[in-house]
């Protein structure tokens, strides 16, 4: 796995099949789904993240709105990581996402696709893109739990 994702032609076709074709991209109407409203100041990105979240694990994440090919395609792999993980796997994963965006050690077996964006870190303008998603999915998963207790 690792010798091809180190691969920048891979790790660009990547980026470049979620941001045409991204996962998970339509709202639902279902009122079950919690939503997060997520706008760039830097960039055209203006995004809607839905998740459904039942008994601490997250059985649906959906996205849709204008955005650019980093937050498109960021936010398409992250939800297709995410779906059927638990609130801790979830989290673990972000956490290692995160790491790596600000160039720490982070465990690449548990991003998959996701490591494609392991060198937006050096590209301080394209670091709001890659997270955009992220951040209104952690927002999600904070707010479900607050509202469990």
């Amino acid at each position: 796995m690792s010798s091809m994702m180190n691969d920048p032609m891979i790790l660009r076709q990547i980026i470049m099949d979620h941001g045409q074709n991204p996962r998970n991209h339509e709202l639902s109407k279902d009122p079950e789904y919690k939503e997060k409203h997520m706008a760039s100041d830097s960039c055209i990105d203006d995004i809607h993240v839905q998740a459904k979240i039942k008994d601490g694990k997250i059985d649906d994440v959906r996205f849709d709105g204008v955005a650019c090919t980093i937050s498109t395609s960021s936010t398409s792999i992250m939800s297709e990581l995410l779906i059927g993980k638990t609130i801790e796997e979830a989290r673990e994963i972000i956490k290692n996402y995160r790491a790596m965006i600000d160039e720490k050690p982070y465990d690449e077996d548990l991003l998959e696709e996701a490591i494609a964006f392991q060198n937006v870190g050096k590209q301080a303008n394209r670091i709001h893109c890659a997270t955009i998603g992220w951040d209104g999915m952690e927002a999600l998963i904070d707010e479900s739990e607050e509202n469990h207790d």
